[in-house]
């Protein structure tokens, strides 16, 4: 993985810009990850832990009609997330992770349905998960799949964003 993240932050360096993380199921496991490599504060500016609905709503701003409707394990949750942590920071990115790592199910859906938001400029994508293992290997592998289309869609957009 220390590969993927030079990688990452090369590309944001290259470009100047950086990124920033709102978490739920991975617990700050993402802003661990992505400062754990030298010069990570050139391009990582922060990251909230929202655990808590309430939090989702009064940190980053989730609309509470997102909620209601489609509930906090959903694509608009995550993109909402990753769009509120992106306002919260200036940050040129938001990378956002929700979903459901277990043991139980929630909002009825099972462990391992995760989805991982970002937004830029010009940008608000989600990407849906079906994550199989325990509670920290889904925890892991999110982090490891966020990472990995944030790569992509920095290679995607390798020319300045607005």
């Amino acid at each position: 993985m220390t590969d993927l993240l030079k990688r990452v932050h090369l590309l944001l360096r290259a470009a100047g810009q950086t990124v920033a993380t709102a978490e739920s199921l991975t617990g700050g496991r993402l802003a661990v990850a992505l400062t754990d490599i030298p010069g990570a504060s050139e391009t990582y500016l922060g990251g909230v832990v929202t655990y808590a609905t309430e939090l989702k709503a009064s940190v980053l701003d989730v609309d509470q009609q997102i909620i209601e409707e489609h509930g906090v394990v959903s694509p608009e949750c995550a993109k909402a997330m990753a769009s509120g942590v992106r306002a919260l920071t200036g940050a040129t990115f938001g990378i956002a992770t929700t979903g459901v790592a277990g043991p139980a199910d929630q909002e009825g859906k099972p462990p391992g349905t995760v989805f991982v938001g970002i937004s830029g400029p010009g940008l608000l994508e989600a990407v849906a998960l079906e994550l199989p293992g325990k509670r920290e290997q889904v925890q892991e592998r999110t982090v490891r799949e966020a990472l990995d289309a944030f790569e992509a869609i920095l290679r995607r957009e390798e020319t300045p964003l607005g």
